[in-house]
């Protein structure tokens, strides 16, 4: 049986992020990939978001990151990619 590699992306999402409901979003994209981890908003108006799972539902999610929910205007998305850590039981926002 061959296991799909487990990653780990952080990402920050900067453009009109804030607002419109970026996080919601997130978190129903990600849930629905079956990924762990959060999405937050920064005090500089960018979204950070941490995701572990199968890479390539963790590549779709960053996919995604780049047009994010209807009303956002993604300018950039910077991201690392790490081994994951695992200590996540589920994809939350967190405030």
């Amino acid at each position: 049986m061959v296991t799909e590699e487990r990653v780990r992306l952080n990402a920050i999402v900067r453009g009109m992020v804030q607002g419109v409901s970026f996080r919601y979003y997130t978190q129903r994209e990600a849930r629905r990939l079956g990924l762990r981890g959060y999405v937050r908003n920064r005090s500089d108006g960018s979204v950070e978001v941490v995701a572990e799972g199968p890479r390539r539902a963790v590549e779709e999610l960053y996919t995604w990151l780049h047009s994010g929910p209807p009303m956002a205007e993604v300018r950039e998305v910077e991201a690392s990619w790490e081994a994951p850590s695992g200590q996540w039981g589920s994809f939350e926002v967190r405030y």
